[in-house]
């Protein structure tokens, strides 16, 4: 495992979320209005939508194809549906994002 530097905290809106490309890998970068950070595949359990393009609300965010709602936390999706996406360590430290990624990903960015 290793950290990868994502840029200053203040470059992510609160409520709001950024991506990362690293390899083949999209991950999603969130804020919540608390200041909470958390970090997701970006992809939908349902169909793949882009979870980044959706709507933060406490630590959820509602995928914009088909209103799934994803626990940050977790990457469970809630209520009646099923289905998680994949979750990644996340850090702030000094006012900057940290973001812990399997050797792996980082093995198809090289």
């Amino acid at each position: 495992m290793s950290w990868v530097d994502l840029g200053p905290l203040a470059a992510l809106p609160e409520r709001g979320a950024r991506c990362v490309r690293i390899g083949g890998l999209t991950v999603a970068i969130f804020r919540t209005s608390t200041g909470e950070v958390f970090a997701l595949r970006d992809q939908c359990p349902h169909r793949g939508g882009p979870l980044s393009q959706g709507i933060v609300h406490g630590t959820r965010v509602t995928c914009p194809l088909h209103d799934w709602v994803i626990d940050l936390k977790t990457g469970q999706a809630t209520g009646a549906d099923e289905g998680a996406t994949s979750t990644y360590n996340v850090r702030v430290v000094d006012g900057r994002i940290a973001l812990e990624l399997p050797a792996e990903a980082l093995a198809k960015a090289s």
